[in-house]
């Protein structure tokens, strides 16, 4: 057996695919992922495969020359675009004389990278030793069973695989417990947002279509963000005010063609603002020829973990690369209301910050967001609707006196809807009709 290249850094990219040529976005897409995780990439060989091998996935015709043009480039590394069994990875770096990753390793690769939060780091780490346990058998020669016969080796004893494999399992239980632990503190902050009754709003979207600028643009934070396939990983929450009121924004991981289901299950608490979102802002590269099914793709993964039912709001980001010069910033409203096809769509530059006050009022608007401002008088028994209304920051100012509290209010209508609900919140009745609301 050979022994495995440290150095990965010029990669021969092998594209498999089923009659005709290779879809261009394809192969682009994974040259792109190739050269976020670090590689020169010095060479595309497309592999048609009408019958996959179930040794090396790719006919021997096709490993000889995949061999001739990694030694004619120097290539130390093969990347397949293709999940390929442990199997079949052996077998070919066998047979090729180098390191082999296929697309789920890859992708775990550049997630290792960008991984910055702790919890981050431990759901990579947890997806990698998920992903490499079914890799360990027979991989290395030095891992052949003891063998009895000699003088101090006959008897029971424990293989280097196993061994491995032991060591392997006790870490990916050790992960498990501290991320159960971290899952229980996200769904507490999680809990929290949600007692403070605002609307929470998620960014989801193909990756690199500029989640993390619109979420800066948005927010004034600092997350982030560059042009680069899966830039952030680590979900970023704040709050932002809208016309009529504040809400909850989550920036979320990028989504990408074929995401593995281990990656999926791996990110579910990054998902999950996603999953219990009030509405999705779903960010588009407006500039790119296959946004469409880029909107398709997106939607799939939406659908598999749950989120498919949550409304979406259509944002056609990165205008300024449009050809022909900038595009206008504009808000399209649905032509047909309930057709998936016809969604509300917004076209802004958040680079540039075109179309970001559109984008803004377009979601006060969906949100149903509106403002009361007025004077609000407070009986001395109501003194938990006073407490909450001061913990959502809406009271600008009060006075006090033997008969309770006046206040003076400035507060979104939806939160004051909410608030009326409670038995508690009787006082905010009267007031919601004179504002024109509906009574709780």
């Amino acid at each position: 057996m050979f022994e495995r290249s440290r150095k990965g850094e010029t990669a021969l990219l092998i594209q498999p695919h089923a009659g005709g040529p290779p879809d261009d976005g394809v192969v682009e897409e994974f040259a792109e992922l190739a050269r976020s995780a670090g590689a020169t990439v010095a060479v595309m060989l497309p592999a048609r495969i009408d019958r996959p091998n179930p040794a090396t996935l790719i006919g021997s015709g096709k490993l000889d020359e995949v061999k001739a043009a990694a030694d004619a480039t120097g290539a130390d590394l093969i990347l397949v675009n293709h999940a390929l069994t442990p199997v079949q990875e052996r077998n070919l770096e066998k047979a090729l004389e180098r390191r082999v990753v296929d697309r789920t390793g890859l992708i775990l690769d550049i997630f290792s990278q960008r991984a910055r939060s702790a919890e981050g780091k431990l759901q990579v780490e947890l997806a990698q030793l998920r992903h490499i346990a079914t890799r360990l058998v027979r991989g290395w020669t030095h891992l052949e069973r003891q063998r009895g016969g000699s003088i101090g080796l006959r008897g029971p004893g424990e293989t280097q695989l196993e061994t491995d494999r032991r060591l392997l399992q006790k870490r990916v239980e050790q992960l498990s417990k501290r991320l159960d632990k971290v899952e229980v503190q996200r769904n507490q902050m999680r809990r929290a947002r949600v007692r403070s009754e605002l609307p929470r709003v998620a960014l989801v979207g193909y990756t690199n279509a500029g989640k993390s600028t619109l979420f800066n643009a948005l927010t004034g934070a600092g997350a982030y963000a560059a042009d680069q396939l899966f830039a952030t990983l680590d979900p970023t929450v704040r709050r932002i005010v809208l016309p009529g009121g504040t809400v909850v924004l989550a920036d979320t991981v990028g989504f990408v063609r074929d995401l593995p289901h281990e990656l999926v299950a791996a990110f579910r608490s990054t998902l999950s603002e996603a999953r219990e979102a009030d509405l999705l802002l779903h960010v588009v590269d407006a500039a790119d020829p296959l946004r469409e099914e880029r909107i398709a793709q997106v939607d799939a993964v939406l659908a598999e973990i749950g989120a498919g039912e949550i409304p979406q709001l259509l944002v056609y980001n990165k205008i300024d690369r449009l050809e022909g010069g900038a595009a206008a910033p504009r808000h399209d409203a649905p032509a047909v209301a309930g057709d998936p096809g016809s969604r509300e769509r917004v076209w802004v530059s958040a680079r540039d910050g075109l179309g970001v006050d559109l984008l803004r009022a377009a979601l006060g608007a969906r949100l149903g967001l509106r403002r009361i401002r007025a004077e609000l008088r407070l009986p001395p028994h109501s003194g938990r609707l006073r407490a909450r209304l001061h913990e959502i920051g809406a009271i600008r100012g009060e006075a006090h006196d033997e008969h309770g509290w006046t206040l003076d209010l400035d507060l979104a209508h939806a939160d004051a809807v909410r608030l009326a609900h409670h038995d508690w919140g009787a006082p905010l009745q009267p007031l919601l009709v004179e504002q024109g609301g509906p009574p709780a």
